[in-house]
């Protein structure tokens, strides 16, 4: 076990709440719903050759009546998912390389399934004059009787539940989106809902919550901030790409970060020749075995070090003797790609990726994240670009990314789990048959191998210093 701290991901590495000294609460009396965004000239101006294209039409859709969300949280603390996600659209700006970029909706209610001693949700809420509810319904209803908000921003992570004999944490988030979905149910009109990081912890559940927003017709979509992550040096397949194999590395728990370094592959494996297809086993591999595996050729060291070549705090020396318990999640795919999760605990502190081409050629990249560099809390921008991209769906109706690639990598990461707590056999996984196709491009998400602009900007949320 790590030491106990916040990771890049805003995470305590040991899963729990635990309070960190020198967290402050920051008050920002410049910002947030009751501040206007920039005017409209000050915007255009300063993205004059900014490459979203922030046109007059999208300023004035910003300065009319934003879009109203519910915020549906497990618990509220610094530098958990709901500050530093959350925390933005409250601020009403969103810290990206170019700038600062104008909030088109705004945090409407809150709904808190905890409050811990360490809880600033509450405080936070009466800053912004949010209302906090004591019911879902009611959080999504505006305290009536009918569905009253054009989205729900559902955030299962953090806080004080159960873990099964897996290892995984039992959020409550098919609870959540029941509750999400019945309200819509009873009112006769579905909106847009992002679920933050995985699905559920349970195949079926996952299975059930994408069915049954399908069946409302709500736009849906989830997954971790990993796929919109910077990447040094810049890569992302074109669609079709020919692909023979893949790895992604990554450390932490296995329940915690193995879905986030199962997102980095996915989001790349995805967009190999003819779209995804499904997975047709997961087994999964500790200790020893792992290196042994290597040598036999079951996978692909070569890739592993591709993918962490780039990686600047990369230690001397090999992984086999620095990382003294491996654990990798073998991938087995419907059209015969192979791909592979490598987790590598006292090695690395971060995450990367390789793959090889059809022409057995390599490539590989760092995926770093706007976090705590150096003791000093950033941006979290890496929120920013998942908080766009939700809030994009909120104004459009229209997911910028599958569903399907979080569904995917839900059933996968429970498979690898159970694969582990059954003693490490290979498990065949026909109901992972989740057939879907990446998206062509993006529109909010940055391009570059490392964060700049306001995305290094000191994180204006809870839970950092003044």
């Amino acid at each position: 076990m790590q030491e106990k701290g916040y990771d890049l991901d805003g995470q305590l590495v040991d899963g729990r709440n635990q309070s960190v000294p020198g967290c402050h609460r920051n008050v920002m009396s410049d910002f947030g719903r009751k501040v206007a965004p920039r005017a409209v000239g000050q915007i255009l101006s300063s993205h004059a050759n900014h490459p979203l294209e922030l046109t007059a039409q999208h300023c004035e859709s910003i300065m009319s009546e934003r879009k109203k969300i519910a915020a549906i949280i497990t618990v509220y603390r610094p530098r958990s998912h709901a500050d530093v996600l959350v925390g933005k659209y409250l601020q009403g700006e969103f810290p990206i390389d170019e700038g600062m970029i104008p909030a088109r909706s705004e945090i409407a209610s809150i709904y808190l399934d905890q409050v811990p001693d360490i809880d600033t949700g509450i405080e936070t809420a009466k800053m912004f004059d949010v209302p906090v509810y004591e019911s879902i319904t009611k959080a999504m209803c505006l305290g009536g009787k009918e569905l009253a908000v054009d989205g729900v921003l559902a955030i299962g992570e953090h806080g004080d539940y159960p873990f099964n004999e897996k290892q995984q944490q039992l959020y409550p988030r098919r609870h959540f989106m029941e509750q999400i979905c019945g309200v819509m149910a009873s009112s006769g009109r579905a909106v847009p809902v992002f679920n933050d990081k995985h699905l559920s912890w349970r195949w079926e559940d996952a299975k059930w919550m994408v069915d049954r927003a399908a069946e409302l017709k709500a736009p849906y979509m989830a997954g971790s901030s990993l796929p919109l992550f910077w990447r040094q040096p810049w890569l992302e397949h074109e669609l079709d790409t020919p692909l023979k194999e893949a790895v992604a590395v990554g450390f932490s728990g296995l329940d915690i970060y193995g879905f986030h370094t199962l997102e980095v592959l996915q989001c790349m494996a995805e967009r190999r020749s003819g779209g995804e297809t499904g997975v047709a086993a997961v087994t999964c591999i500790e200790g020893e075995q792992v290196w042994k595996l290597a040598r036999e050729g079951a996978w692909w060291r070569e890739l592993a070090e591709a993918a962490c070549e780039p990686i600047q705090t990369k230690p001397d020396g090999a992984m086999e003797d620095l990382c003294e318990k491996p654990t990798l999640f073998l991938l087995e795919y419907k059209d015969g790609f192979r791909g592979a999760v490598l987790m590598l605990n006292d090695y690395i502190k971060e995450l990367a990726y390789a793959a090889r081409y059809e022409d057995n050629s390599v490539e590989g990249t760092w995926f770093r994240a706007s976090g705590e560099e150096e003791g000093v809390i950033g941006a979290y921008a890496h929120f920013s670009y998942l908080g766009l991209n939700a809030e994009e769906m909120f104004v459009t109706g229209q997911p910028t990314y599958p569903v399907e690639r979080t569904l995917l990598t839900s059933g996968v990461l429970e498979a690898a789990l159970t694969s582990r707590h059954e003693g490490h056999v290979r498990l065949e996984t026909p109901w992972l048959d989740v057939t879907y196709r990446s998206y062509g491009s993006l529109r909010w998400r940055p391009t570059g191998p490392w964060p700049v602009g306001a995305s290094m900007s000191k994180h204006p949320g809870l839970g950092s210093e003044q």
